[in-house]
């Protein structure tokens, strides 16, 4: 057992080893390459590709001195540069990374009763649970599972209080209340008596305007076909003058003269013009520019023609409802709207135009509970199927084992001792993580599949499957594969034995989440930090790929942002693999504390410099995780239950039921109190606490005034209303009190007049400074007043919002021709091109030309 146990310790030693040595030179490359290639590594702050308010101050040349100002920035600065699903990321990984830390405060008891007379592990085993030989000493485990878990359940109350706070402050400030998404409703399953554009008028107050999706093949159809002709127009008009400047360049040198000078056929022969096929493979080249000139047109007469009586093509059965505010639209969003089932359901609302999935708004209610059957079906034979490659994984991890009854294998005992170390520790966590890679499209096609109409909800799909992905094939595979494996010697020589060995021998697959860990917070963090993803996107593969100007362009001004829907769950099933051995195997406590606080320096840098926010969810993937979180909290009680079980420690038994029984009941009443609260705005963040002013949810006069303060002008005698006029000023003196707080805390002097007269409905207020009593009452430290006070300045600015009628109408319904955009040449051949095709397409040369060389360059954005 001493030499498997010590195997085991190398395979993470060696793992750290090459871990370290791939830190360090992604590190150095990093700090080397930063501030010369700037649009890789901080482009946000280097170019006016943001807007102006989200261009963050560069950071220092130093090579250091940049980590401390990046993590001692405001919560107001993370907010505005990486947006509420960044932040809330990033707190992710910075709380539980520090509630990682005081896990290891549970060492001062666990590591000595584990580590001194016990059944004679060594190495990092000794620190485990499975050196434990007196079953009395599982009362110490048992103890330390209800501080510890304990601990954390109450971590996941007090982040889902705060979340709840940040977003009602969030969603109920100018900058969200008056965006077109918060006051829009989508309905789906809408009966047929509803889908005009007149019904729901009748139904809700305060409808502004009415969307209703329609059927648009034979328009998609030619609007997509015109892109193509358009962007083969562009291609082919770039190539044509690169042409024609590499040829002058190339008469230039021989000193030859062309002419006619102002003719683009001196310089690029008839035979060498663009031309493609447009009749199959076994058809004539025909030029591509000449053809483009009549088809165009063509099209573009047929499109508008299309587009005029698009109202008359046949509804799909969802509706978008435009509100006049935020409140009228929750009130919709909100409310049980049909009387049948499953009609008018589901609702949705904060979906940007942009991110609208249209495939998927014409789908019946039984489709949809088929389709999702369909992609439920299809995600768990995938977890099933892949469960193969991912055990193999498990196996190699501890392949050590099996050369007792595999005499054939002995040849890997005879391997280099770090070169064994990296073969059964780094190499299996590379593979796991390569398989990881491998999921995220085909659950998103699942999400498409299950009917998602928004890039949020495909992003939420995506999350929730993804999670449960890793949780089967990341831990729960790879955790029994290779416990199995380190033991299936004593299984096949005493197969009665089975459950009891696998139960000493759980905790030695810890080792590898260890070493996987390490993975993730060397290699990974430091590679994020690296991009040499980008570096190769934008300078290779840009340089192999991109032949027109709006090409290189869009490769330079597109910035990159992270898909949510499969980050959070990566680091949501690292969180659950430490706390499910946080008490069993301590000592992983201290590689996730480093993992975390590695990551999360890393994220803070890429999402404030470099990446620009994703798909909005308004931090919805945030309470997600944190009930995800439950998981490890069931798996690592359970885990502790067999363990105790096997060991026959009867008491320890009860009082681990007795917290797994408490970890339920948190659970569920804490589902039951956030569920429905995390997904609306509710009514009191959207009015006036004084009931008179105007907030950026709603605006008008509320009954309040009519029926209790302008009843109180009259001066009646009545007890009625001398308690009215009571009640009245108690009013007043409220209102008095929460302009003074709000402006307090506002720093900015020219925002106090925009600031709505909203506060936390219970006011509670204190002060403190005891870290111990700031922690623990989250209802008067993270409230509402609180996460107000960490919103920018600039959610106070109602945003710039065009009054478009066909804003949730499909995007051909009023597409226009697509711009061409050519290379501005020295002989002045763009200029006749342009007057050429000007009346075709909308064509222009700014800001773009050509180098010494003769290559194609931009000199600033594209002109359409």
């Amino acid at each position: 057992m001493a030499t498997t146990t010590a195997t085991s310790t190398s395979a993470v030693l060696s793992t750290l080893v090459a871990n370290l040595i791939l830190f360090g030179i992604f590190i150095v490359c990093f700090l080397l390459l930063r501030l010369k290639f700037k649009r890789i590594y901080s482009p946000k702050s280097s170019f006016e590709l943001v807007p102006e308010e989200q261009r963050p101050t560069p950071l220092p040349k130093d090579p250091v001195s940049w980590i401390f100002i990046l993590l001692t920035k405001p919560h107001s600065f993370i907010i505005q540069q990486a947006g509420i699903d960044g932040y809330l990321f990033l707190r992710f990984l910075f709380i539980f990374g520090l509630t990682f830390l005081f896990g290891m405060l549970t060492w001062t008891i666990l590591l000595p009763i584990n580590a001194t007379n016990g059944v004679g592990q060594t190495g990092l085993d000794q620190l485990s649970i499975s050196n434990i030989k007196n079953k009395h000493r599982y009362y110490a485990h048992a103890f330390m599972s209800w501080i510890f878990y304990g601990g954390v359940i109450f971590v996941i109350y007090r982040e889902l209080f705060f979340y709840n706070s940040l977003r009602t402050a969030v969603l109920s400030s100018p900058k969200y209340a008056k965006k077109l998404s918060s006051r829009t409703v989508l309905f789906q399953g809408v009966p047929d008596t509803l889908l005009d554009e007149k019904q729901f008028f009748k139904i809700f107050s305060g409808v502004r305007r009415i969307y209703v999706p329609r059927t648009q093949r034979e328009l998609e159809g030619k609007v997509n076909k015109r892109i193509q002709l358009v962007n083969k127009l562009e291609a082919a008009e770039n190539k044509l003058l690169k042409t024609a400047v590499k040829n002058k360049l190339k008469a230039d040198k021989k000193k030859e003269v062309l002419e006619p000078v102002d003719e683009i056929s001196a310089y690029v022969p008839e035979n060498k013009r663009p031309r493609h096929k447009i009749g199959g493979f076994f058809s004539k080249k025909t030029d591509t520019i000449r053809y483009c000139q009549e088809e165009i047109p063509k099209l573009n007469i047929e499109i508008k023609k299309l587009q005029k009586k698009f109202r008359t093509n046949k509804p799909k059965n969802s509706i978008f409802v435009e509100f006049e505010n935020q409140y009228y639209a929750q009130l919709a969003y909100q409310s049980t709207v049909h009387h049948n089932p499953l009609r008018m359901k589901p609702v949705f609302t904060g979906i940007e135009p942009s991110e609208v999935n249209w495939s998927n708004l014409r789908i019946f209610w039984w489709e949809r509970i088929t389709r999702r059957a369909i992609a439920f079906s299809a995600v768990v034979t995938l977890i099933i199927l892949w469960a193969i490659p991912v055990a193999f994984v498990g196996v190699i991890s501890n392949i050590t084992y099996l050369t007792n009854k595999l005499p054939w294998l002995r040849w890997i005992l005879r391997m280099p001792h770090f070169l064994l170390g990296i073969v059964t520790g780094l190499l299996p966590t590379i593979l796991l993580a390569i398989l990881m890679m491998l999921l995220p499209m085909f659950i998103r096609g699942m999400a498409q599949v299950a009917g998602a109409p928004s890039l949020q909800q495909v992003e939420l799909f995506t999350q929730n499957t993804y999670f449960a992905f890793l949780m089967v094939n990341g831990f729960l595979v790879t955790a029994l594969a290779s416990s199995a494996t380190s033991v299936v010697t004593q299984i096949i020589e005493k197969p009665t034995s089975a459950l009891d060995v696998l139960a000493n021998n759980l905790p030695k697959s810890s080792n590898f989440y260890i070493s996987y860990l390490i993975l993730q917070g060397l290699t990974v963090s430091s590679g994020a930090l690296f991009q040499v993803v980008g570096l190769f996107l934008y300078y290779i593969l840009g340089y192999l790929l991109d032949g027109t100007v709006r090409k290189k362009w869009n490769r330079f001004s597109g910035l990159g942002s992270v898909a949510w829907g499969t980050t959070f769950p990566i680091f949501t099933n690292l969180a659950c693999i430490t706390l499910i051995y946080a008490i069993i195997s301590p000592m992983i406590l201290l590689f996730a504390t480093v993992a975390f606080f590695l990551i999360f320096i890393a994220y803070s840098h890429n999402l404030t410099y470099i990446f620009i926010e994703s798909p909005d969810t308004r931090g919805l993937h945030y309470p997600r995780a944190l009930f995800q979180i439950f998981t490890g909290l069931y798996i690592g009680q359970i885990c502790l239950l067999g363990i105790f079980a096997v060991g026959k420690g009867w008491g320890p038994i009860v009082l681990q039921v007795i917290g797994l029984l408490f970890t339920i009941f948190c659970h569920f009443h804490l589902n039951e109190a956030f569920d429905n609260l995390i997904n609306v705005v509710p009514f009191d963040c959207m009015r006036a606490l004084d009931g008179i002013s105007n907030t950026a949810s709603y605006e008008g006069v509320s009954e309040y005034k009519s029926k209790v303060l302008d009843r109180k002008k009259n001066r009646k005698s009545t007890q009625m209303d001398k308690q009215i006029l009571e009640d009245a000023r108690e009013s007043e003196q409220i209102k008095q009190d929460i302009i003074n707080e709000d402006l307090a805390f506002n720093e900015d002097e020219s925002e106090k007049s925009i600031i709505p007269l909203m506060a936390d409905r219970d006011f509670k207020t204190t002060e403190s400074k005891n870290p111990l009593i700031r922690f623990i009452r989250p209802d008067v430290f993270l409230n509402y007043r609180h996460a107000k006070s960490l919103l920018p300045a600039t959610y106070n600015i109602e945003p710039d919002t065009t009054d478009d009628k066909h804003a949730y109408d499909m995007p051909v319904v009023s597409a226009i021709c697509p711009g061409v955009w050519i290379p501005a040449d020295p002989m002045g051949l763009s200029k006749i091109q342009i007057e050429e095709l000007s009346s075709i397409v909308n064509i222009s040369d700014e800001n773009s030309g050509f180098d010494e060389k003769g290559n194609i360059k931009f000199l600033g954005e594209a002109p359409n």
